[in-house]
């Protein structure tokens, strides 16, 4: 539906009928194994709240939010849109920009996870 122009790599992991999505970016590597899988790179599309948790999200509004998370807690992107399409092509765009190697994902983290942060390296920018 919105998002067959996702780059290589990312995949829609859920399309609610409400509008929100859920993308992923390599679940193939993030599987246990070769990096820990709460590490999963995720954008989340959604117009629930972004109040403080929990159940906040549960209670839509006229926003559309497009966050990409490193892990459950470490957000590298949030943005907020007017529209859900423009929520839509905006995830896409954070999904680009992330394969691409232009999102500092060092950044994000108070703590470094050095040998994350190496095979993220490897897998985006053409690295």
């Amino acid at each position: 539906m919105s998002f067959e122009a996702l780059p290589d790599g990312w995949r829609v992991w859920n399309e609610e009928p409400s509008g929100r999505a859920i993308l992923v970016y390599r679940p193939d590597v993030f599987d246990g194994e070769d990096v820990p899988p709460e590490c999963l790179p995720t954008i989340y599309l959604t117009n629930g709240a972004r109040n403080a948790r929990p159940g906040s999200g549960q209670y839509a509004t006229d926003e559309w939010h497009v966050v990409l998370f490193l892990e459950p807690e470490i957000e590298a992107v949030a943005e907020t849109h007017g529209s859900r399409e423009a929520g839509a092509d905006a995830a896409v765009d954070v999904a680009e920009r992330f394969a691409a190697g232009e999102i500092d994902y060092r950044a994000a983290y108070q703590v470094p996870r050095e040998a994350y942060f190496e095979r993220l390296d490897e897998l985006v920018g053409g690295g």
